[in-house]
């Protein structure tokens, strides 16, 4: 589903986010946690992959999933993809 949201600034994508009630933001922006201050955000968490490898995050899926499935709101977590 298309949300038009592409056009949105790191800061502005987060608080559209967590509006309309996502659980986590899923990003390879290494740069994130140092463009925003994510103590802002109290219930959306955000999850960086540490590579923007799309094969390798492929096939690292069931390493992401684990690590998704332990957030708790508004957590902050860097997952390096083997």
């Amino acid at each position: 589903m298309k949300r038009g949201w592409s056009n949105l600034k790191n800061g502005d994508l987060l608080t559209q986010a967590e509006a309309e009630g996502f659980d986590a933001l899923i990003t390879t922006d290494q740069n994130l946690r140092h463009q925003q201050n994510l103590t802002k955000w109290k219930i959306i968490s955000v999850v960086v992959l540490l590579t923007t490898n799309w094969p390798r995050i492929k096939n690292s899926v069931h390493v992401d999933g684990q690590a998704i499935e332990t957030l708790t709101p508004g957590s902050y977590v860097e997952i390096p993809i083997p």
